[in-house]
C-alpha cells in the first residue's frame, strides 16, 4: 500500500487548480446511475439507522490509501490518482464529506478516469469517474489533466449535494444514506434503502462499507 508520505508528496508535486468552480449545469430529473451488482461481504437494508454509523467510518487518508491499488487496476496513473486526490478535496468545499465523494467514485467507476459513458432504459448518458447524467466523461483516456479530473468530480459532487439538500443538507447518517439512495434511484423508500426501485439495490449498502474500509 503506498505510504500517506509518499501520497503526500505525489499530490504535492502536482500543478495547484484554481479555488473557482467552473459550473456543470444540474438537471431538474432524478439521477439514474448504473453501478456493478453488489460486492460488499455484508447486506445492510432497512432505514438508515440500520447501517453503519458515521463513528465506524474511517478517515479519508486512510480510505484513500486503501483504494490505490483498485485505481490502478482500472488503468488510472499515478498523476490521475494524484489528482483525483487533489479534485476530492477542492469539491469537498461545496459541502460534502470528502469520504463520501471518494465511496461514491470507488462505487460507481472503482476510480477509473477514463470511465466509459452508459446509458439509462431511456437513452440518457452517464458519464465520467463518478457516473451522473449530463457530466463531463472522458471514456478510455488516462493522463487527464487536473482541471479534466476535477470536472468530473466537481459534477458529481454537485448531484449529490442537490440530492443531500432534499434529504436535510446534514452531515449526518440520516441525511447522507437517503441522499445516496436517490442519487443512484432518484427516489427513497426510507423504510428499506436497500429498496433500488429499478437502481442497484445493494447502492447504499455497498458504499456504507466502502466508508468502513472495506475494497474491492
Amino acid at each position: 500500500m503506498l505510504s500517506l508520505s509518499l501520497l503526500t508528496g505525489l499530490v504535492a508535486a502536482l500543478p495547484l487548480i484554481s479555488a473557482t468552480p467552473v459550473p456543470v449545469p444540474i438537471p431538474s430529473l432524478p439521477v439514474t446511475n448504473h453501478t456493478l451488482a453488489a460486492r460488499a461481504p455484508q447486506w445492510f437494508e432497512g432505514p438508515w439507522w440500520n447501517f453503519p454509523p458515521m463513528s465506524a467510518w474511517l478517515g479519508f487518508d486512510d480510505l484513500f490509501g486503501r483504494n490505490i491499488p483498485s485505481m490502478r487496476a482500472m488503468g488510472s496513473t499515478w498523476d490521475d490518482i494524484g489528482r483525483i486526490n487533489v479534485a476530492i478535496r477542492e469539491c469537498a468545499k461545496l459541502g460534502v464529506d470528502e469520504r463520501v465523494i471518494l465511496a461514491i467514485i470507488m462505487q460507481e467507476s472503482h476510480g477509473d478516469v477514463g470511465a466509459p459513458t452508459t446509458y439509462s432504459p431511456d437513452g440518457l448518458p452517464t458519464a465520467g469517474i463518478m457516473q451522473c447524467w449530463n457530466c463531463p466523461g472522458f471514456p478510455r483516456q488516462y493522463g487527464l489533466s487536473q482541471e479534466q479530473i476535477t470536472s468530473m468530480i466537481r459534477g458529481g459532487t454537485q448531484h449529490f449535494k442537490r440530492d443531500l439538500v432534499i434529504e436535510g443538507d446534514g452531515w449526518l447518517a440520516e441525511d447522507i444514506y437517503p441522499a445516496l439512495r436517490r442519487y443512484n434511484s432518484g427516489n427513497v423508500n426510507y423504510d428499506n434503502l436497500s429498496d433500488g426501485r429499478g437502481a442497484t439495490a445493494s447502492y447504499v449498502s455497498d458504499i456504507a462499507q466502502r466508508l468502513t474500509g472495506w475494497t474491492d
